[in-house]
């Protein structure tokens, strides 16, 4: 089941304290960024962190589930979504221990023109 588009915005808003967070469309679902790295997802409707050594010491106890069948364990945040702050720390404690993103490599065209 895809995500609401309204339950998504929410959890943005929610997440604002964390930085400048941008949702993008995935395979019917969303990821979500800050400063350009992906640290979580909404799946079903559910929001979900990438797990860190900082995030699981802040949370205390985290719920893990997967995101989706067959993906690896995520925080699972359900009773803090309404807790700002909260969020906002966790997601700048999460962010401040994931690796920068790979640069994209550029595409290189080739040449279909003749020589002659």
């Amino acid at each position: 089941m895809a995500s609401d588009q309204s339950f998504v915005d929410y959890v943005v808003e929610q997440l604002q304290e964390g930085g400048e967070i941008t949702a993008k469309k995935m395979f019917g679902e969303y990821g979500l960024y800050a400063g350009g790295k992906f640290f979580g997802m909404v799946c079903d409707n559910k929001f979900f962190v990438k797990p860190t050594t900082g995030g699981r010491t802040f949370i205390e106890d985290p719920v893990e589930a997967p995101a989706y069948p067959g993906a690896k364990l995520s925080f699972l945040i359900e009773e803090k979504l309404d807790d700002r702050e909260w969020l906002g720390e966790l997601v700048k404690i999460t962010v401040a221990e994931l690796p920068a993103p790979k640069p994209k490599k550029k595409s290189k065209k080739k040449a279909t023109g003749k020589k002659g």
